[in-house]
């Protein structure tokens, strides 16, 4: 068999984890790889770290620094293999998780495989893996509805496998999102599959915690981002499924973004908990220790956060 899976990997200044993100690929039990590093303007040893590899699977290209979108579409045109697999340049899979995957998308061309993630620290051997409703196969609609169910739910690049028709399908990156494109980008390529696959076994690991990661923005740029990424999303979705339920999922994941972005961009929160009521009756109330419920209690969600910010807490 002759399949050929593009390894797709973003890299910005990624010089203390992209030798291990590279093992992790080079090491898949499925051998028959294209790895395309695309290094966006790095200004560490990036880049000769990845040169340092020296396996011919590996393609590395380099551009002037242009944003994480625009590396992956970057190396999306340099892509010419069967099926796609993303993943970050921080980022870990499993020796056996393209392999797992292929195995099941081989009589399913018109789907996409999802796996189990797990979020870790420090070493990979350290990744907390917990179970997820989502976790068994569904209807494009029904993960999308179902991840969401508590507002939340997580969409990282290197959980799936795609079908590359189904990528060309979806099209680019958008290059105008910079914080949350991930789960813009995936629902629509979901919604350009029949179903999604889990794949049992299939494992990857997510690394946490690092300040300079896009997810820890805080920029009002950033906000603008997730707050236009959010829209996207339900437009996306409700075009499909205008119910209850994915109404109500909408609903927590604007309530979440207001307390989340409050009061790094007020206005912002406001209109996306303006976004919340209008589809649905559900309330969450904001997450924080023990000292951010009480005062809450006593003084609102709202001042208590300008509390958190005045007293240093990010």
């Amino acid at each position: 068999m002759s399949t050929t899976v593009s390894v797709l990997i973003p890299c910005y200044n990624a010089e203390r984890y992209v030798a291990e993100t590279l093992r992790s690929v080079l090491a898949q039990t499925w051998d028959r790889l294209q790895v395309v590093v695309v290094d966006d303007g790095s200004t560490d040893a990036s880049a000769e770290i990845v040169r340092s590899f020296e396996d011919a699977r590996i393609t590395l290209v380099q551009q002037s620094n242009a944003g994480q979108t625009a590396a992956l579409n970057t190396a999306l045109r340099h892509a010419t293999g069967d099926y796609v697999q993303y993943i970050d340049a921080d980022d870990v899979i499993d020796p056996d998780k393209i392999e797992l995957q292929l195995a099941r998308l081989q009589a399913a061309p018109d789907c996409v495989a999802s796996s189990a993630w797990g979020r870790f620290y420090g070493q990979p051997g350290e990744t907390k893996f917990v179970a997820e409703p989502v976790q068994r196969d569904l209807s494009s609609l029904d993960w999308l509805t179902l991840s969401r169910q508590d507002g939340l739910g997580m969409m990282m690049p290197a959980l799936w496998l795609i079908p590359m028709p189904i990528v060309q399908r979806a099209g680019p990156w958008r290059e105008d999102l910079t914080l949350n494109n991930d789960a813009e980008y995936f629902t629509r390529i979901l919604l350009e599959a029949e179903a999604v696959l889990y794949c049992e076994g299939a494992r990857c690991r997510y690394r946490s915690g690092l300040p300079s990661s896009l997810s820890g923005q805080k920029s009002l740029k950033h906000w603008r981002s997730q707050f236009t990424v959010l829209d996207l999303c339900e437009g996306y979705v409700r075009a499909r499924e205008d119910s209850e339920r994915v109404r109500r999922g909408f609903a927590l994941s604007w309530q979440h973004l207001a307390h989340a972005s409050y009061p790094y961009a007020s206005d912002l929160a406001e209109a996306a908990l303006r976004r919340a009521e209008r589809l649905h009756t559900v309330h969450v109330r904001p997450d924080g220790g023990v000292a951010f419920r009480l005062l809450s209690r006593v003084i609102g969600w709202r001042a208590a956060r300008r509390l958190q910010l005045l007293s240093g807490r990010p």
